[in-house]
């Protein structure tokens, strides 16, 4: 009788388990992220798209993309929608993603537990440096002004503008611990909130650093420290040259007028005269 009863419990143990088991199966990750394809090459559309298990109310979510070096390339907030899902879209090469290897997309949403990676591989770019140097001047690609600084410790190579990135590409070769001081027109770059000045955020090599700063109604400017071995400054703003945003309002303008125009000369030609 005993031996029955033991038979029954652990065939109900059995059961059980096997019950269960699918509700343990449906738990998924907090987060998932992909790229649309493992490789890309030069000016290629990079298309990153993810879900989320949980919707967390009014929170954006985090996007880093980092070079082979541990460099970030690109940072980005992004919605996620009511159907718990978000992307977009990089394009592959520019001022910062030159390098050729394995770049990795970290994604985060609310808490560090809700965290993903991706990577792909990119092919390197052949972005051409703009900037023409001097002894204490740089000129920007889309500026009639320049920037000027002064540098200890190392050799400044050129600085580009990044417009998506609303940033400043500090390239230089540092022989030993150094630093930059840089002067920056606010008619090239600037950072600004409401009408106020805001904090610029400088990293060295992809890690955000502290920076002493001066200001004058025409220009703002920064003192950085770096570390010997270090290969670029990205200073982040909310504005930098050239301003394609107001460009493509003046095109859309002039695109308008010039429809306005047609259709009106066009309904002319085809009324009646008497």
């Amino acid at each position: 009788m005993k031996a029955h009863l033991s038979v029954f419990a652990l065939s109900a143990i059995i059961i059980a388990s096997i019950g269960m088991a699918p509700a343990f199966g449906q738990i998924q990750n907090p987060i998932v992220v992909a790229t649309d394809k493992s490789s890309y090459l030069e000016g290629d559309t990079i298309m990153v798209t993810g879900e989320v298990k949980a919707l967390l109310g009014g929170e954006a979510l985090s996007l880093i993309v980092k070079a082979p070096n541990g460099n970030v390339v690109s940072i980005a907030q992004l919605t996620v929608g009511s159907d718990k899902k978000f992307s977009t879209e990089l394009t592959a090469g520019g001022s910062l993603m030159k390098a050729s290897g394995v770049y990795t997309v970290t994604v985060q949403y609310g808490t560090q537990s809700r965290t993903a990676e991706t990577t792909f591989s990119f092919s390197g770019s052949s972005v051409p440096s703009t900037g023409k140097v001097s002894g204490t001047t740089v000129s920007i690609e889309g500026s009639d002004e320049v920037i000027g600084y002064k540098i200890i410790g190392g050799k400044l190579i050129n600085i580009m503008p990044d417009v998506d990135a609303k940033s400043l590409i500090v390239a230089i070769e540092a022989t030993n611990d150094g630093s930059l001081t840089i002067t920056i027109p606010r008619s090239v770059m600037d950072a600004k909130i409401s009408g106020e000045d805001d904090e610029f955020f400088v990293l060295v090599d992809g890690e955000e650093v502290d920076f002493d700063e001066t200001k004058t109604s025409t220009a703002r400017t920064l003192t950085i420290q770096f570390p010997a071995g270090a290969e670029e400054i990205e200073i982040i703003g909310t504005f930098v040259v050239p301003e394609f945003g107001t460009i493509a309002v003046m095109i859309l303008a002039v695109a308008i007028i010039s429809i306005i125009a047609v259709s009106a000369k066009s309904r002319l030609s085809i009324m009646p005269r008497y």
